[in-house]
This record gives structure tokens, C-alpha cells and sequence, in this order.
């Protein structure tokens, strides 16, 4: 009789220390799984014109790389993949290089001076006035691997056209994750 209430005292005992080290676990638990879930840092650089053509770029085409490329940024900040990082302080030295896309790799040493894990460029291309290309390219710099492309076509050159094209790029073609997962 006294070895059984001895077990039964050591069980209670046990289940006592558990109930109390359980909020601490769970802590611990959330703590970790949260740092690795962190979204790796992104440089994300403004979009550039390609393949004109004869007709050359408008002042309109120009003036909508801006916001195209803060569009872009925004989209891939909520969509939650990644923590975008400022790309002013290496501004003047991408606009002093040559086209992104055939730099040999500028993109990547510049994003790496940033501290970036993910280097992400886009370029527009303009067929004709009514058929266009949004290309968005991204670079895993911590893992290395090849570049990835993602591109639409969009009907229509205009501001509504250029939005629609990156919020559906961001949202049904790029994945939500580096394992290739989509939404």
C-alpha cells in the first residue's frame, strides 16, 4: 500500500512540474518557429525599359518605372515574402551601370553591399503600344541556384494596365516561398 501511494506522489509530482514548465515550452516553441520563419531580405531594384524597339521609350514610360517599382515592393512586402530593404544607398551606382540584365551580375554585387539575401530585378518590354511584358527576375544570394524568371503580358498602355499586370504577377505566378510553394 505505501509503494502504490509513493507512485501515485511521484506521478502527481511529475504532472505538477509539467503543468508549469508547459507555458514555457510553448513560449519556446513559438520563439523559434517564428526566427525561422523569418522572410529573407530582399533588393529589390526599380524596373528598367527593354527590347523598344525603333519607337524608343515616351516620357511616359519612363515616368511609370517609379511606381511600378514601388508597386512591385509594396505587393511582395504584404504578400509576406520577403523584408524589403532600401536600395538608396546604392541608387546612384545602378544608375550609373549598365542595363541590369546584362551587367554581368552588377545587380547581385549591389544587393550583396546591401545585405540582402534575395536580389530582384524587372524590366518592361514594349512589343507595340497594345502588347507589353512585365518580367520580374529573382536571385537567391544565401543559396545560391539559378535566377528564376517570372513575366505577364498586359493589353494596353496605361497606368491601370502596368498595376493589374504586377499585382497578378505577385499574386498567381511568383511562389510564396523559396521551396516554389504558390498561394
Amino acid at each position: 500500500m505505501d509503494q502504490a501511494l509513493t507512485y501515485q506522489t511521484l506521478w502527481e509530482g511529475m504532472i505538477m512540474k509539467l503543468r508549469h514548465a508547459a507555458p514555457a515550452l510553448c513560449c519556446l516553441l513559438l520563439a523559434t518557429s517564428a526566427a525561422s520563419a523569418q522572410s529573407p531580405k530582399a533588393a529589390v531594384f526599380d524596373f528598367q525599359l527593354a527590347n523598344l524597339g525603333a519607337q524608343g521609350p515616351t516620357d511616359a514610360d519612363i515616368a511609370r518605372l517609379g511606381p511600378l517599382s514601388d508597386l512591385l515592393r509594396q505587393q511582395l512586402k504584404d504578400s509576406g515574402r520577403y523584408e524589403i530593404i532600401a536600395i538608396e544607398p546604392v541608387k546612384d551606382e545602378v544608375k550609373n551601370s549598365s542595363d541590369l540584365r546584362k551587367c554581368g551580375g552588377c545587380a547581385d554585387d549591389f544587393a550583396r553591399k546591401l545585405g540582402a539575401d534575395i536580389a530582384i530585378t524587372g524590366e518592361v518590354q514594349k512589343v507595340s503600344n497594345l502588347i507589353l511584358n512585365i518580367n520580374v527576375y529573382v536571385k537567391d544570394l544565401k543559396n545560391g541556384g539559378a535566377e528564376k524568371a517570372y513575366s505577364v503580358d498586359i493589353r494596353g498602355d496605361n497606368d491601370l494596365s502596368f498595376d493589374h499586370g504586377v499585382k497578378y504577377l505577385v499574386k498567381n505566378n511568383m511562389p510564396i516561398s523559396g521551396d516554389g510553394r504558390k498561394p
